[in-house]
């Protein structure tokens, strides 16, 4: 790879990169799609999948075809005012009511917490390091996910070196990208220490018992207990997360990673914040981002947890 090549790279995510390598093989190779593309092709693509894919899965189909085309320096068929209008009438007649994930209420986090709290006494009776690994790493990766909101990528990519933890006061988080850095300038995050569910405490605990000093916080472990080298995919905090709350006798199939970030959303919502505290705190430049994340509440202001975090950094 030569430097051009390296920046251009770098310059798209690797999850987009994924996803747009994957839209171009579908139009491509499953659909029998020829590129360069034209605007009729694009629309026989769009109508061939109209009521098949949905809207959100047609838009990235565009947009890795409309990326393809600008990279190769060819005219971009997506902007075609007859491509723009079949989408709009796409829109209109397939409407679909978006999937969201469940969001992680407060009572919910402290079954699971309880529960790996348990497990870990057991592992540490049994002298049992593996189980013991996995019920700190996973209660710290849950409660650092739902009180700092954070994306399962950003929870991936933590490093112990930007990570500043005092017990009883709270923790500094740095990530030197993340999707809301669109100019990748990274920014600091601040997580609270709190006298129950305490993400700081939490964090504290399995860096120690795993006798991390550098390099990702939550990594793979493996039967015998050793650590992997590398962080943990972001693919893999939607399992981890199921197995907690199912071993919390938690029925788990409708919880995903975003599942603690909309939690937290509900909580922080029902406990009184303003949209523009909320927003500040996640990282949500979008209004309408933000209450996709929100489950309304019928009993407004009322709050299981008293503190409330301050993000001195975002």
């Amino acid at each position: 790879m030569n430097e051009l090549e390296r920046y251009l790279q770098a310059a798209t995510r690797d999850n987009t990169r994924r996803s747009y390598q994957a839209a171009i093989e579908h139009f491509e190779v499953s659909w029998g799609g020829f590129l360069p593309a034209t605007s009729d092709s694009v629309v026989r693509y769009l109508m061939a999948h109209a009521g098949v894919l949905s809207i959100n899965t047609l838009k990235l189909r565009l947009s890795a075809l409309a990326q393809w085309h600008n990279s190769q320096g060819f005219a971009d068929p997506t902007k075609a005012p007859l491509v723009r209008k079949v989408f709009k009438g796409i829109r209109a007649l397939h409407p679909a009511r978006e999937k969201q994930a469940e969001p992680l209420e407060l009572q919910h986090l402290e079954q699971v917490v309880a529960r790996l709290d348990a497990q870990a006494s057991l592992a540490l009776a049994a002298d049992d390091r593996p189980t013991l690994l996995r019920a700190r790493r996973d209660k710290a990766l849950i409660l650092l996910g739902f009180w700092r909101g954070f994306r399962s990528d950003e929870l991936c990519r933590l490093e112990i070196e930007h990570v500043r933890p005092v017990a009883g006061t709270g923790m500094t988080l740095y990530l030197p990208r993340s999707k809301s850095d669109r100019e990748n300038l990274g920014k600091t995050y601040q997580a609270p220490a709190l006298q129950r569910l305490c993400p700081v405490q939490a964090y504290i605990d399995w860096i120690n018992s795993a006798a991390l000093v550098r390099g990702p916080v939550f990594r793979g472990i493996d039967r015998w207990g050793h650590l992997g080298e590398e962080g943990l995919h972001a693919n893999s905090v939607i399992p981890l997360l199921r197995q907690a709350l199912e071993r919390a006798g938690i029925a788990a199939e409708h919880y995903t990673s975003h599942s603690l970030r909309r939690g937290f959303a509900t909580w922080a919502h029902r406990s009184g914040w303003d949209l523009k505290s909320l927003m500040s705190y996640v990282g949500w430049k979008d209004m309408k981002s933000a209450m996709r994340y929100i489950e309304a509440s019928p009993f407004p202001g009322m709050s299981l947890v008293t503190e409330k975090p301050v993000d001195q950094g975002a």
